[in-house]
This record gives structure tokens, C-alpha cells and sequence, in this order.
């Protein structure tokens, strides 16, 4: 299943000492692993991004803002959107009709352009959940597919996987600014004096000499300290782009009324149970792109095999996952899908050959709850946890 979520256990947490050195040894990041996998239903990390699009091009006739198109994504630009070569292969990650294609043979990539002209792919690999050990492996298969933003964080514990995936990457011809690399800062370090040193960690681990897009993980500690050295950051030009995670409606709309530098991304929960129209618009009416973390809801309320999504799909010849993804590109919502299966790699990358219609997107609108499936994140229980993470 399609990024499935392993971790919505029921189970207390164990203990929080087992989390405390994640860096110490390959054993105590895999326990943390674990032990964070599991109890990260009720305490689950997070970060996306959002936006809002229009159509230039019949694959996106039928959204509502601006989109444009270029040749990639490192390149600044007034337009909104952009083109890069795809990949063709199929996938079956969710059930559709025996047409169902996952073909996207000389498909390109979009592109929305973030409130400083900087370019980010609509899509992206996501890589939580994934360990050293097979980091590696799939972000190179990631990167074989087409994909060129690849989403990783200081609490995953894979930088160093990926920063060696993505050097085979570039021996292989691939440029770097092809390349849109993006990390997270976490709560621990969330403050100005220790955001410098994660982010020259994060920086060694990724083998980088800058990083496309850095984030603050989580709304927690001290987020306008770490603000100003992310800004400093990127004044120097290590960053190319700042944003945030898991800022709600209210948090960031103080939060940019007291910085001169806005967040480029909020990366927030968003799939079809919870939708978020709303509080998209507030974060777009700041200039602010939206990207979605837990865009398949992590497998949850039986969503590959929803009737609905199942339904709009055989129109197109794609699976619920695919039109998942359609959806949330046509409101100009960045997405990072995670699997470990290339199969499904490419069949999350095999969406640019199709457009949803009006009808098609009122059905979709009615399978929201406007309830979070994971975690709010005003949750003092859930603070408490997050903040004894140790990353």
C-alpha cells in the first residue's frame, strides 16, 4: 500500500530515554525509529507546503490560479509553474479499473514558483519513515523515475543515506541545480544559537553546499530565533528558500506579521479527509505555497480502495492515489508521496497527463471531515512528547 502508515499504534510510548541518542549507534536510530514509527499516530511529526494554481495548459484547465511552465526548478521566474522530463513504468498501490495506466512517457514536470521567485517541483519524493538502510536505494530509484525535489528532515534520521544517493546521483549527470533538496530543523534545535549547527550538520550529512528549502519542523520552542538565523542563512546564500511546518492559521499569520522575511512553504497535514480550503487561502493570501504532508492519509479510512476516488479514476485510467495527487497539484499544493516500491514511484510521478473536472473535484470536496487524522498539534500531551524527541 501506497504510504501506508506503520506507526498508528495504539501502544504507549515505551520510553522516552530510548530516543534520547539517536546518533550514537545504527541500533539505537533504528529503536528510535521504531519506537517513533509506532506512537507517531497519536505523535506524529509533519511537513508540507501550499499554494494555489491556475491553468496555462489543458493538464491544468481546469485549476484556479496561475501556473506557467520551465526547464528547471533551480531558475527564478514570475510564472508559477514548470516543466522537467518524466518517467514511464507502472504501479499498484491502490485499486482501479483494469485500464488503469501508469504510462507518463515524455510526461513534464510542473513547477510553482515560491514568494521569493524561486522554483519548487509540484511533486516530490518524500523519504519519512525511511531508514538509512534503504534511504539510499530509494532515493536513487526516486531520482531514476524523475524526481527531483526529494524531502527529507534532521528527524528522520536518513540525511546521510541521501546525501550519498544523491552524490551517485550527481556523478551519473545529474547537475545540482537540477536538484531541489529540502530539510527540516527540529524542535531541540529550534532556537537561534543551535539552528546554525544543525544546519551546518544537516548541510555535511547531505554532502550539500547549500540546501533548496529548509524548514522549521514543528510551531515549538524558539521559532522566531531560529527564524533569524535561517534568515541569516539565507541572506549569506546557503538557503534558497525558508519556511515552516505545522503552522496553523493563527501561528503563522503572527508569525508574519512580526518577520520581514515570510515563510516561502507551510507544510501541513492535507488529503481528502481533511482538506484544509480554508486555511490554505490564509496561508496563500500571505504569499505563502502550501505543501502537503500525509497526502494518502497514510492509508487510512480505506482510501486506495475508496468508491469515490475509485470511480473518478477509471474516467482517466488512473488509481485513487493518482487522482489524489491530481487534485492536490490542481490547488497548487506541493506533494512529496513516500513509498519504497520504484513500481509505485512511478505511478505517483504518472500525473501530469490528465485534468480533473469541476464535477469530479465538488465529489472529491465531500469526503472531507475537517478533522485531523494524526495529530493537533494544540495537543499539550502531544507538545510534551514532541518536545522530549531528541533529534
Amino acid at each position: 500500500m501506497n504510504d501506508t502508515s506503520e506507526f498508528h499504534s495504539k501502544n504507549a510510548l515505551k520510553s522516552v530515554s530510548e530516543i534520547c541518542a539517536l546518533q550514537d549507534t545504527k541500533q539505537i536510530q533504528n529503536a528510535k525509529r521504531r519506537d517513533f514509527v509506532k506512537n507517531s499516530g497519536k505523535f506524529a511529526l509533519a511537513s508540507v507546503a501550499l499554494g494555489a494554481m491556475a491553468s496555462v495548459s489543458p493538464l491544468l484547465a481546469n485549476s484556479g490560479t496561475n501556473l506557467s511552465l520551465a526547464k528547471n526548478s533551480s531558475t527564478n521566474s514570475n510564472s508559477n509553474l514548470t516543466k522537467n522530463s518524466g518517467a514511464n513504468g507502472a504501479n499498484s498501490n491502490s485499486v482501479a479499473s483494469k485500464n488503469t495506466t501508469h504510462s507518463n512517457k515524455g510526461a513534464k514536470m510542473l513547477y510553482t514558483t515560491l514568494n521569493n521567485g524561486v522554483k519548487m517541483p509540484i511533486l516530490g519524493y518524500g523519504t519519512y519513515q525511511i531508514p538509512n538502510s534503504e534511504a539510499q536505494r530509494c532515493v536513487e530509484d526516486a531520482l531514476s523515475v524523475g524526481y527531483r525535489l526529494i524531502d527529507t528532515a534532521q528527524a528522520y534520521a536518513n540525511e546521510q543515506a541521501i546525501g550519498e544517493a544523491l552524490k551517485s546521483a550527481m556523478k551519473g549527470g545529474i547537475k545540482r541545480d537540477e536538484l531541489f533538496i529540502e530539510t527540516k530543523l527540529w524542535i531541540s534545535h529550534t532556537n537561534e544559537k543551535d539552528a546554525f549547527k544543525a544546519f551546518e550538520t544537516s548541510l555535511k550529512k547531505l554532502g550539500l553546499d547549500y540546501i533548496d528549502l529548509y524548514v522549521i519542523h514543528q510551531p515549538y520552542n524558539d521559532t522566531y530565533g531560529a527564524w533569524r538565523a535561517m534568515s541569516k542563512l539565507y541572506k549569506e546564500g546557503k538557503i534558497r528558500a525558508i519556511g515552516v511546518s505545522n503552522f496553523y492559521a493563527d501561528k503563522i499569520t503572527d508569525f508574519c506579521a512580526f518577520n520581514d522575511i515570510k515563510p516561502a512553504v507551510n507544510q501541513i497535514e492535507l488529503h481528502p479527509f481533511f482538506q484544509k480550503v480554508g486555511e490554505q487561502k490564509i496561508n496563500n493570501d500571505l504569499s505563502i505555497t502550501v505543501q502537503s504532508w500525509a497526502s494518502f492519509a497514510e492509508g487510512q479510512n480505506g482510501i486506495f480502495k475508496n468508491e469515490l476516488l475509485s470511480q473518478i479514476g477509471k474516467k482517466y485510467g488512473k488509481t485513487p492515489a493518482q487522482v489524489i495527487l491530481r487534485w492536490l497539484i490542481e490547488r497548487n499544493v506541493i506533494v512529496i508521496p513516500k513509498t519504497t516500491s520504484i513500481e509505485r514511484m512511478r505511478e505517483n510521478f504518472a500525473v501530469f497527463d490528465f485534468a480533473l473536472s469541476a464535477d469530479d473535484k465538488a465529489k472529491i470536496a465531500t469526503l472531507d471531515t475537517n478533522k485531523t487524522l494524526f495529530i493537533d498539534h494544540r495537543d499539550p500531551e502531544r507538545i510534551k512528547w514532541l518536545a522530549n524527541y531528541k533529534a
